[in-house]
């Protein structure tokens, strides 16, 4: 149901390992995040810890989910003198590619503990539904 769109998330990853370039203000290469169906609701869950919700934007156009949030730093810049700065920081996106069976008009969001939590109910046009064959009392033909 759900189909990753980044398709240079690992080029980032082994440029970032073999340029050591984790530091303040670098691209962060990823936004973990977990996926699963829990009966007629899919269910995505991304780590952001360290982000406030105002530093959290959400959009869906057409089947496109764009989950964009900001890492700023806690320290103030004329307050303290960094030593070490290993949590990245910045602009943190990820896009997922949502099938035509999951309903995008009632998609809801919460934020706890650092996570960030989609759940996106199955739409009623892709449940799986009975129909009934009619008697009309005679022998019909049955077209395709």
């Amino acid at each position: 149901m759900l189909m990753r769109t980044d398709p240079f998330r690992e080029l980032d990853r082994l440029t970032q390992q073999l340029t050591g370039s984790t530091g303040t203000w670098s691209k962060p290469s990823i936004m973990p995040m977990d996926a699963y169906r829990e009966g007629d609701v899919y269910v995505i869950a991304f780590d952001l810890p360290g982000v406030s919700t105002d530093a959290i934007d959400i959009d869906v156009e057409r089947n496109m989910l764009t989950v964009k949030a900001e890492r700023r730093p806690t320290a103030k810049a004329g307050d303290v003198q960094m030593e070490l700065s290993e949590r990245p920081l910045g602009v943190f996106s990820r896009q997922l590619m949502l099938a035509d069976t999951l309903d995008t008009e009632h998609i809801q969001a919460d934020y706890d503990a650092g996570v960030l939590t989609l759940r996106i109910p199955i739409a009623e046009r892709a449940k799986p539904r009975k129909i009934e064959i009619g008697n009309t009392g005679g022998r019909k033909e049955i077209r395709g």
